[in-house]
């Protein structure tokens, strides 16, 4: 028995809802979480989700703006959302599926879109970014507290951070580049620390391999200059960590036409009876 979840900043889901078919078609997730669907509810093309295969859905929207979701194959058992930092964003979703592959017992997904905190690292100078430090440590409070990651649990989506030196194309280069400072890697550390989580992504794939899933737009060969970071993410709780089986980033999914900037991450989970 298999799951395969998959994550995906979308950059507009009514705008690339062709390349949401294509992905399914040829990846197949079981689940699929997606973020900046940039849509409020009423609008979220359900229908079209539902027509490929996804009649299960949960939907945080907002006009414009950020906005996540989660599809799946599998009933969704129940639904429930975050509000971070009194701002009013649709930035966390989070269902409870049953799945063998994973435990006999419920197991929860989170699906999260961090803010990105602007351009100008100095929290002091810049609120998007002092949003973002606040964003995370409001995540890691909740943790602690609710014992959110204590089992069965996952959290999937575009975190914003890419922690690792070989996160990003050039460590040095980006120290004082909003994604990759110090201090967003150490408020990232404590929000895993306080699960504590499982970065499966990277105990599947060796953390000396460089490894990315967002490359910039404003890149024009971005596959040669190969600028790219790691800021998409898949965490478990410990317990089923052990469970994740394989890891696939879709490089290729930046090419398409009319991309995002981002591309999905896949998580393949096998039960131990499998």
């Amino acid at each position: 028995m298999t799951l395969t979840l998959a994550t995906w900043n979308i950059n507009s889901v009514r705008l690339r809802f062709p390349l949401v078919e294509k992905f399914c078609a040829e990846s197949r997730p079981d689940i699929l979480c997606l973020q900046e669907t940039k849509c409020r509810d009423s609008e979220f093309p359900s229908s079209d989700f539902r027509r490929i295969g996804y009649e299960h859905l949960a939907i945080n929207g907002q006009k414009g703006y950020h906005g996540v979701c989660i599809a799946s194959r599998l009933p969704i058992l129940n639904v429930v959302n975050r509000e971070f930092c009194g701002m009013g964003d649709s930035r966390h979703i989070a269902i409870t599926i049953q799945s063998s592959a994973v435990s006999a017992d419920p197991v929860t997904i989170h699906n999260f879109y961090v803010p990105a905190g602007g351009d100008e690292p100095d929290p002091k100078i810049n609120p998007k970014f002092a949003h973002k430090l606040s964003f995370l440590d409001e995540m890691a409070d909740w943790m602690r507290r609710d014992r959110i990651g204590a089992s069965n649990s996952i959290i999937v989506g575009d975190l914003n951070i890419a922690p690792l030196e070989t996160d990003v194309w050039n460590h040095k280069a980006l120290l004082k580049i909003v994604s990759h400072t110090p201090v967003e890697v150490e408020r990232l550390n404590q929000v895993m620390q306080a699960g504590p989580w499982a970065d499966i992504v990277r105990k599947r794939i060796p953390p000396e391999v460089r490894l990315f899933s967002w490359w910039s737009y404003r890149s024009p060969d971005w596959s040669t200059a190969d600028k790219g970071r790691r800021l998409d993410h898949i965490w478990t709780s410990e317990n089923i960590s052990t469970l994740a089986t394989d890891i696939k980033i879709i490089r290729e999914a930046r090419g398409w036409e009319r991309p995002s900037d981002h591309v999905p991450v896949v998580a393949t989970f096998t039960s131990v009876k499998s």
